[in-house]
């Protein structure tokens, strides 16, 4: 095992409901939502060099180096720590890109910690959960290390949960078919849909104890304007609708819908009644106990 070197997953993620609450006057938006990790992962090995931040990316583009989350984590990390050596990132992606599935965020999360490692720990917990909050709401939560939490303001404002049983899971998203999260939320803001008539929710403590009291949570509020926006992507949604799952719901901002189900009989039949013309389709499972640090390659 090589000391200088790291391994790290970083697993995508499905939101089990989201509510857009209001818009700051910064332009960002407040929501409530709970976050739960999938087995679906990303893989990001990082080794210590003698300066500077280098990527490789094995997977689709995802457009220039300095603008991506993994970098700007990595760079974060050794400014804070007084740029002593550099790091290469090779990062394999599994996770769909723009799918609402926090690819791009949790890849950042784990490369904040892997390079901490390598630098002794020596950015502080909490001061490494600020690194993450800057570089974007989604990013807080994956970087908190727990498999499912409650978010509020941004997204950044954490209440760890026990998540529910894990389950096999399907990651659904039509071909071609990418959601912008401005984009998304500026259909949202052009809907009407957000005039402040809609009451409080009361989360009772065992919100999240079983996939029957998930789906009582509520709704994905970009689900209309976005299925508006992209039809196929409200094919998907109802599509698998039909094949009995105990919980469905698009993820995030799209284009990803995720269902989850009573067993892998039921999710293999699934992927067989949906096909595979129109849309890709990822096997999977949700995610009951915390992800593994970086550990040496």
């Amino acid at each position: 095992m090589n000391p200088d070197q790291l391994r790290v997953a970083a697993h995508a993620k499905v939101n089990l409901f989201l509510r857009i609450l209001a818009r700051e006057h910064s332009g960002y938006h407040q929501i409530e939502t709970a976050f739960l990790l999938l087995e679906l992962a990303d893989q990001i090995e990082v080794r210590r060099t003698d300066r500077g931040v280098k990527l490789e990316v094995d997977g689709p583009d995802l457009g220039p180096a300095d603008e991506n989350l993994a970098v700007r984590a990595a760079k974060a990390v050794l400014e804070a720590t007084g740029a002593k050596f550099g790091v290469e990132i090779a990062l394999t992606k599994k996770i769909p890109t723009r799918a609402g599935l926090g690819g791009g965020s949790s890849d950042a999360a784990a490369t904040l910690h892997a390079v901490n490692a390598l630098a002794g720990n020596a950015v502080p917990r909490h001061e490494l959960n600020h690194l993450a909050a800057k570089l974007g709401s989604d990013v807080a939560f994956f970087a908190a290390g727990v498999p499912a939490a409650l978010g509020w303001g941004r997204g950044e404002r954490l209440l760890a949960l026990t998540p529910p049983p894990a389950a096999p899971a399907l990651v659904a998203l039509p071909r071609g078919v990418e959601v912008a999260t401005p984009d998304a939320y500026r259909w949202w803001d052009q809907s009407g849909m957000h005039d402040g008539s809609r009451g409080p929710v009361v989360l009772e403590p065992d919100s999240l104890s079983s996939w029957g009291s998930v789906g009582r949570l509520g709704a994905n509020d970009f689900e209309l304007p976005v299925f508006g926006k992209h039809p196929e992507i409200r094919t998907v949604f109802e599509r698998m609708a039909e094949t009995r799952p105990y919980w469905v719901r698009m993820s995030g901002s799209g284009s990803a819908v995720a269902a989850v189900y009573r067993n892998e009989r039921d999710r293999d039949d699934a992927i067989a009644r949906l096909g595979s013309k129109d849309q890709t389709t990822v096997a999977t499972a949700t995610r009951a106990h915390p992800p593994a640090g970086p550990a040496p390659v």
